[in-house]
């Protein structure tokens, strides 16, 4: 017993010295864990490397959940809010497809036609799935449905969901009347083999739960770690719930998205998530005044009302299974050695798919909408504009952590995180290195810094930049400055995040020297990456003529 306490005791505080060498490389994490993987405790018996459940939620803005400000009920991701660590900056890439690439990758999305996880990187799931975890993929992927870019390709052992970007909620099999091209269905997935055919039952956000729970309930019969990664698509159109759900959030929204927003600005204030000396931004030029919305001798407002009460209704739903995984956890006694994260791929969507018809209604399976700019502009409180823009509100997520014995319940950081941290992040905590060659060639590094210092409560590693681009829409952040293109209006705006991260007070004019250096080192990462403006026709979001500026 006391050689096994020893043992312990030395590897945890040969762990903590090498956590705190900056120079310390992933390699050599990796290289500890393969002398003992298994850590050993007073009784002899193994005690794993932290169990790891990354949940991603879809559409959802910043001020959703009520942990950040929202009216909706999250119990369970307000719970984990309590008993871990909350960021206040924590960014995605603004749109589906480049955010998940660089969950799995690392690295800034590589924009090459038609290849959206290239030969020349590593997944996070080929990572940890060589330093011993299982890892599977329960939900959206987005990053192809053919071999050799389905999650069973890319390092998942199991993998059950939609390969595409969305579907019918109730019937994923059913034809999609906005489907740019094939035979009209989207790829529902298990593992290799397309599945046609849903019981009567059906709902996506519960399918997705009901494979993630399996996967564990799994992993643990196996006695292995687990890497879970829980990709809801919730809440992106279609506005799909159940009658119940949408029931509780009847009447809710009567008030309007006016009225909703500046509910949430105050409640992110009272809550120390925002800061009241920043400049409140006005309604967005697609949102018209709550007050003046009717139809042609028809009111929309009930409409517009059953819009967000179904979209609310979507968030509720994923929130219940976040807690049906939790309670996993707590079944199978890993909730106390396993890591839970939820973060969102972008801001909240103001597309009006399906038109503002009144006769569009939200909620069944045999009708699609979505919710529209009105209530995208409530969901992104307190930023501006939206999915696929690159202002704080399409770019700003949620990012809950809760890693018991490690993380401080109830905390909160402003130290700035992005997805391209999340494989260094896990690679550390799992004691894993991202492979540097495959086949004889070289395999692209990791752009993102590990956060498992934050978690620590430590002070990470220097970032140097953070980069976007999305459609035309293009941003750079050094510090607390951020350069920022909108394709609408077309000229590069400066901002002080630190007293302005509602950006209100473009600097531009005032500091000329700094716009002109952040313009040439987002031009050098563009050509390095490849990114330019085919993000505009690949994903083909949101794009309209840019109106008359003032």
């Amino acid at each position: 017993m006391i050689g096994h306490a020893c043992t312990r005791f030395a590897l945890e505080s040969l762990r903590r010295l090498l956590h705190r060498t900056t120079a310390l490389s992933l390699a050599a994490i990796s290289l500890l864990s393969s002398i003992c993987p298994v850590y050993c405790d007073d009784s002899g018996q193994g005690a794993r490397r932290p169990n790891i459940v990354l949940i991603l939620g879809d559409d959802i803005g910043y001020s959703d959940y009520g942990c950040y400000g929202g009216e909706i009920a999250t119990p369970n991701i307000d719970r984990l809010a309590r008993e871990g660590l909350q960021f206040t900056q924590f960014y995605n890439n603004a749109v589906c497809v480049p955010t998940r690439a660089s969950v799995m990758s690392g690295l800034y999305p590589r924009h090459i036609p038609g290849i959206r996880l290239p030969d020349e990187i590593t997944t996070v799931a080929e990572v940890l799935g060589a330093a011993g975890y299982r890892a599977t993929l329960s939900g959206k992927w987005h990053l192809g449905s053919k071999k050799p870019n389905r999650p069973i390709d890319r390092g998942f052992v199991e993998y059950y969901g939609l390969a595409d970007g969305c579907c019918n909620y109730f019937d994923p099999a059913r034809l999609d009347p906005l489907f740019e091209g094939g035979d009209g269905i989207r790829d529902w997935m298990h593992n290799e083999k397309f599945i046609r055919e849903f019981p009567a039952d059906f709902y996506s956000t519960d399918a997705i739960t009901d494979h993630a729970i399996a996967q564990i309930r799994t992993a643990v019969a196996e006695n292995k770690p687990f890497f879970t990664h829980v990709c809801f698509t919730a809440a992106h159109s279609p506005l799909h719930a159940k009658p119940a759900d949408i029931a509780k959030y009847k009447g809710k929204y009567a008030e309007g998205w006016d009225v909703i927003r500046e509910r949430r600005r105050l409640r992110q204030i009272e809550l120390g998530l925002t800061d009241s000396a920043w400049a409140v931004p006005p309604r967005e030029r697609e949102v018209k005044a709550w007050a003046v919305i009717s139809g042609e001798g028809k009111p929309l407002r009930p409409w517009k009302e059953s819009l967000m009460e179904t979209y609310a209704a979507m968030v509720d739903s994923l929130d219940q299974n976040v807690g049906r995984i939790l309670a996993t956890l707590e079944e199978t006694g890993t909730a106390e050695r396993t890591i839970v994260i939820v973060l969102n791929d972008n801001g909240g969507c103001a597309e009006q798919a399906g038109g503002d018809d009144p006769t569009n209604i939200p909620g069944p399976k045999e009708h699609y909408v979505s919710c529209g700019p009105g209530w995208a502009y409530v969901q992104n409180t307190p930023f501006r504009r939206y999915k696929a823009w690159v202002h704080e509100g399409g770019i700003s997520t949620p990012c809950v952590v809760r890693w018991p014995g490690v993380v401080r319940g109830g905390s909160r950081t402003a130290e700035v995180g992005h997805v391209i941290d999340i494989l260094p992040t896990l690679a550390e905590i799992g004691g894993a290195a991202a492979a540097t060659e495959r086949n004889g060639k070289p395999l692209l590094n990791p752009e993102g810094r590990s956060l498992a210092p934050v978690l620590r409560g430590e002070k990470p590693a220097d970032r140097g930049n953070l980069y976007w681009a999305s459609l035309d829409n293009r941003a750079i952040r050094q510090g607390d400055w951020k350069l920022v293109w909108d394709q609408d209006i077309r000229r590069w705006e400066l901002y002080d995040l630190a007293r302005d991260r509602t950006e209100m007070n473009d600097l531009a004019m005032a500091k000329p020297e700094l716009a002109a250096e952040l313009e040439r080192d987002w031009t050098a990462w563009a050509e390095r990456t490849g990114a330019s403006r085919r993000l505009g026709e690949r994903y083909n979001i949101g794009k309209r003529p840019a109106p008359p500026r003032k």
